[in-house]
């Protein structure tokens, strides 16, 4: 099935013609998306896990795309997310596609020479992106453990009232809280998914059935994604929204609120001869 997916320099130019498309600038959900509509993926394709880890096969792919686009200056992205296409992207044509690839890949083994050059003796070689560092620790919590973390986010996220309620047979329902957004107030049931696999539809549909009633929004977090039917699912017309929060955003909001992930800065000095020479 792997062979129905196009390859990640092939989803280059795709990923271009999502941003033009969607206005210059799109988040990683919104380029998967597109992607995978314009190519008409089937959701079985779409949802095609990579080897053991909780990203899909597309996902992943496209993760390399942008890498490689991002390494030549085609397009850039902010620290929420967000990706935005660059002059420079707005001109790549697929004959550019093997002089990016040649590009990026010298650049990273001259990089890579440079780190293993200064590396100490007892320094790994290569270490875990840190989004699958962070996700493989969170998949070993425990399940109430994961839960309390939720409640964590959510208080740190602006959040009040939040409670876990460590009820089974709720439908799914872990706990519950308050969004207070100037002068108006949400309840909002979540749950807490510390899965390794994809979450389907039934999951989102059970949930609905347990908030109906109960509250106003819905929330759904996981430590892997959703599946394209998953996702449909959540935003059907005529039934209330339920908000997903796949893995790799979970992770980006824990960096956000510097919560178990540190940050560092690597201070940057260059020295400028022009003004010593107007002195």
């Amino acid at each position: 099935m792997k062979a129905s997916l196009p390859k990640f320099d092939e989803l280059m130019i795709p990923t271009l013609r999502a941003l033009k498309a969607l206005g210059g600038s799109a988040s990683n959900e919104e380029l998967h998306d597109w992607v995978a509509d314009d190519l008409q993926l089937a959701p079985d394709v779409r949802d095609l896990p990579h080897g053991d880890g909780s990203m899909t096969e597309l996902r992943y792919r496209l993760h390399w795309a942008r890498s490689y686009l991002k390494g030549v200056g085609a397009i850039n992205n902010s620290e929420r997310g967000v990706w935005t296409l660059t002059d420079a992207g707005e001109r790549v044509t697929p004959d550019d596609i093997a002089a990016i690839k040649k590009s990026v890949r010298t650049k990273r083994y001259e990089l890579w020479k440079s780190r293993r050059a200064s590396a100490s003796e007892d320094e790994p070689d290569d270490a875990l992106d840190w989004t699958e560092q962070l996700l493989s620790t969170l998949k070993a919590m425990k399940p109430d453990a994961f839960e309390r973390l939720c409640q964590r986010v959510l208080r740190e996220s602006g959040f009040v009232k939040v409670e876990v309620t460590g009820r089974s047979g709720d439908g799914g329902v872990d706990g519950y809280g308050v969004l207070r957004v100037n002068l108006v107030s949400f309840q909002v049931l979540f749950q807490a998914k510390r899965w390794k696999d994809s979450v389907g539809s039934g999951v989102v549909r059970d949930f609905r059935g347990a908030m109906i009633g109960r509250a106003d929004k819905g929330l759904i977090i996981a430590t892997g994604t959703f599946t394209a039917d998953a996702r449909k699912e959540a935003t059907r017309d005529g039934a209330p929204t339920i908000d997903l929060v796949d893995g790799e955003t979970l992770c980006r909001l824990l960096k956000d609120l510097k919560l178990g992930v540190t940050v560092r800065f690597v201070e940057e000095v260059e020295v400028e001869p022009a003004f010593f020479e107007g002195i």
